[in-house]
């Protein structure tokens, strides 16, 4: 590797290399179950610097196999997306720049991080509203390679939704503009007699010849990060060609993206939330069709797990907080307490409302209100608060979000398996599949959180274990199925924001079946021939490659 660090100095490159022990050792971990040990981490100063690297490992590539480059920033991904055997292409050390921004529009590099990037957003009154639960620790490049989603995503939709421009430097080495083209733009693109032109031809070759059949594989589902999205990129419709639909999600598998471009949409300065307090699950078949009919902002839940894990770890959070909002926290959570006198729930529902004034914004939250006074389980089964203030409903944000956080650090003995942690099931099917998920997590002993995006159906299950243990990874796999297939049973996604990566590429023949895999090799062998952008996910990954990479230590 020295020769390696030689070569690339030699070449100009101009950023950071390291391959000490303790670098190599950080950098073989993300938020998933999985190790891969790098054998340099580069962090590049600019985007000369990337088209070095991808123009390195390309002309080495036949005499060494085993080179590739894997792109990261935050390192936050839970599928094992941002690890690798060979070199980390690190974004978060340079390129961090949030360049123009106005009420409808932001330029930013992809190692910015979203809490950093939100605040220059607000200044304009204007948001990029699909940021994660993570949104403290997530990076933007990480949300558009993985498609992001979060809590606003029902009323907004995702990441791909809200990118305009990227800059991406293809497999030969030079960095390109992509951006949503005309068919007579198209056609003048694929003329160049170049490689951007190849890359142009051949996916628009792919997608209009198998037109039909990439439509028809469009999972049904208002999320989903599996895959690569070859049906959207071109429509017949709008004669409207859009590479960039097949980058966002693609995890760097196609290419590294330098720069993004992002649409805003206006803040709403208002919210207020209703909360419910569900002792069981028999009406959610009525209620969630009765809260989505009033159209919210958001919709998410949390279960009774992850309640107790919040209350038993309550000092974590003034850590995570600080001082001021832990005792906030405390002081809004204590007459919740009251609420659960009546018994503890099983689940805990947030809708949310947006609105330009706090009259606006009430009269929504007595709509639904009203609407649910005559349910049952808004009475019999829960108890019921009502709460226009986002300042005292900040006690179940908290809880939402740090959730992950809190499994990651603080449950002794145990570390987060996140196998089967991003499924989305059509809401409609809520009522039959969430007994039949609790049914499978008892069968396997397994302690998991759920939380999720109920307005979406998309669930968050992350199972706690010892991976060190023969025992527990034994689990994995059949849980893994018996989860999986339920989901496939109810017509879902296996993944509505966290992507495939390493946990779920070798579930995509299950899902789509061979041939519309076969569509995504082809897509991915297009872009990337050599196969030199993040090897073995998605379309590349196979579950014995990924099996021999859980981590066996911590």
């Amino acid at each position: 590797m020295e020769e390696t660090i030689q070569k690339l100095q030699k070449n100009g490159f101009t950023g950071d290399l390291a391959n000490d022990p303790a670098t190599l050792d950080f950098y073989s971990h993300d938020a998933s179950m999985f190790e891969l040990r790098p054998t340099l981490v580069t962090k590049p100063k600019n985007a000369q610097d990337v088209e070095r690297l991808v123009s390195f490992v390309a002309a080495n590539k036949k005499k060494h196999p085993e080179l590739s480059l894997t792109a990261r920033s935050a390192g936050t991904c839970m599928s094992g997306g941002a690890i690798n055997d060979s070199i980390i292409v690190d974004f978060q050390r340079y390129f961090t720049k949030i360049g123009k921004i106005t009420s409808s529009s932001a330029n930013v590099q992809p190692g910015v991080f979203y809490r950093d990037f939100e605040p220059e957003t607000l200044k304009h009154e204007a948001l990029m509203p699909t940021f994660p639960a993570s949104r403290d620790l997530a990076s933007v490049g990480g949300m558009v390679n993985n498609n992001a989603g979060g809590e606003k995503s029902l009323e907004y939709g995702k990441t791909e939704d809200f990118v305009t421009e990227l800059k991406v430097v293809f497999a030969d080495g030079i960095e390109r503009i992509v951006k949503p083209l005309t068919k007579a733009e198209l056609d003048k693109k694929m003329k160049q007699k170049d490689y951007e032109s190849e890359v142009y031809r051949k996916v628009f070759i792919l997608v209009e010849g198998n037109y039909e059949q990439l439509k028809a594989a469009k999972p049904h589902v208002n999320k989903n990060s599996t895959g690569y999205n070859l049906w959207d990129v071109w429509d017949r419709e709008t004669q409207i060609f859009d590479l960039t639909k097949l980058i966002v999600g693609a995890q760097g598998t196609l290419g590294l993206t330098t720069d993004i471009t992002f649409r805003l949409v206006p803040h709403s300065p208002h919210s207020g939330l209703l909360v419910l307090f569900m002792k069981d699950i028999d009406d959610l078949g009525e209620v969630i069709p009765k809260v989505l009919a009033h159209k919210p902002a958001t919709f998410e839940s949390f279960d009774d797990a992850t309640l107790f894990l919040a209350i038993r770890f309550m000092p974590t959070f003034l850590k995570l907080l600080g001082l001021k909002r832990f005792i906030h926290l405390i002081v809004t959570l204590t007459p919740t307490g009251l609420q659960f006198l009546r018994g503890i729930p099983k689940l805990i529902m947030m809708v949310e409302f947006n609105g330009q004034t706090e009259d606006e914004v009430r009269t929504k939250v007595h709509a639904l209100h009203r609407d649910l006074a005559k349910h049952h389980a808004r009475y019999e089964i829960n108890g019921f608060e009502e709460d226009p203030s986002e300042g005292k409903s900040e006690k179940f944000w908290i809880m939402r979000r740090y959730s992950f956080q809190l499994l990651r650090s603080k449950v002794k003995d145990k570390h987060t398996a996140p196998f089967i942690d991003d499924f989305v099931v059509p809401t409609q099917h809520l009522t039959e599949f969430l007994p039949q998920l609790r049914k499978i997590i008892k069968k396997y002993k397994l302690f998991a959180t759920i939380a999720g995006h109920m307005g979406d159906g998309n669930f968050h299950v992350i199972p706690l274990m010892k991976l060190e243990d023969k025992s527990d990874r034994k689990k994995i796999l059949p849980a893994m199925k018996e989860v999986n297939r339920l989901v496939l049973k109810y017509h879902g996604s296996l993944s509505g924001e966290h992507n495939d990566g390493l946990v779920r590429g070798p579930w995509l023949e299950e899902m789509y079946g061979k041939e519309v895999l076969n569509l995504f090799k082809q897509a991915k062998h297009i872009m990337d021939p050599d196969n030199i952008f993040n090897p073995h996910k998605k379309s590349d990954a196979n579950w014995e490659y990924s099996f021999g990479h859980i981590r066996d230590h911590f």
